[in-house]
């Protein structure tokens, strides 16, 4: 084996704590929860190994089923929502206006902002606020928060206000590899408007939009910190997402080995989540 030169050597050791760590604090982690899902671990103790009664369970659980219909459904609204309008603005800022620097940084302050932070901030406007001001226009002065029914909507808004600036930039960037000649070409033989973002614009972005699409989906079936903050999962479990469940039940329900085969399961779905934007988007490209 050639050996290393002080420059490969010094590269090898700055490589090697990181390895380190990332194995102890993602892989070693990963490859015990997958073996506790194979148990009936409940957290502390001792514990049996069922095999794959866990993951039999899953699928007759059906407070695990309405998470998984919860998550799915907020992940695809939230996703096609912060698309929409982050592309929208995108193609505002990118454009010929004023202070549009300004403006750029002003749209990402909310993506630096805790999520926690953001949570609780629009748990009190939902709960106080915007109750108090729909009653003064003689609406139903009642928090969007406490319906079954609407409360996922809120989700979807907190979220999407906070997801929009990083969608957004990645935007701009896309916007900004758009050759000009190509929008002068356009011009001359009469693409304006609609027409020019359709044929000229958006092709040329495809592959800024399969990056914002995928990180959209797989962020947003994590949701988490936004749950726990609004709703605590509910009313009625109405908001419970999986990445909640997991945690709610499986750190203090008891039911750690039965969730780490949740969490398995989940991992697996947003690992085809991802294959199948990727490989939708990829052909699309070729396509173009």
């Amino acid at each position: 084996m050639k050996k290393m030169n002080n420059r490969q050597r010094t590269f090898a050791l700055m490589t090697i704590p990181i390895l380190i760590l990332f194995f102890a604090f993602n892989t070693l982690p990963l490859i015990k929860g997958f073996m506790y899902s194979f148990t009936n671990f409940k957290g502390y103790g001792t514990y049996d190994w069922v095999g794959l009664r866990n993951y039999a369970d899953l699928f007759g659980d059906i407070r695990v089923g309405k998470s998984y219909l919860f998550t799915i459904k907020f992940a695809l609204a939230a996703t096609v929502a912060v698309n929409v309008i982050s592309l929208m603005l995108a193609i505002g800022l990118n454009s010929k206006i004023k202070f549009k620097s300004a403006l750029r940084g002003m749209y990402f302050v909310p993506n630096i902002l805790g999520a926690l932070v953001v949570g609780y901030i629009f748990n009190y406007l939902f709960t106080y606020i915007v109750p108090a001001v729909v009653g003064m226009f003689g609406g139903e002065a009642s928090s969007i928060l406490a319906s079954s029914k609407w409360a996922w909507v809120a989700i979807v808004i907190v979220c999407s206000w906070q997801a929009i600036a990083m969608n957004t930039i990645i935007y701009i960037s896309g916007l900004q590899t758009v050759p000009e000649d190509v929008y002068e070409a356009g011009a001359i033989d009469g693409a304006t408007g609609w027409a020019q973002f359709k044929h000229l614009t958006f092709p040329l972005i495809i592959p800024f939009f399969s990056i914002n699409m995928v990180l959209s989906v797989k962020n947003f079936l994590m949701v988490f910190d936004q749950i726990v903050a609004l709703t605590k999962g509910g009313p009625a479990q109405s908001t419970e997402s999986i990445s909640y469940l997991i945690y709610n039940n499986g750190m203090s329900g008891g039911q750690f080995g039965f969730q780490s085969a949740n969490a398995v399961l989940f991992f697996v779905i947003i690992v085809v989540f991802s294959v199948v934007q990727l490989t939708v988007t990829g052909k699309k490209e070729e396509q173009l």
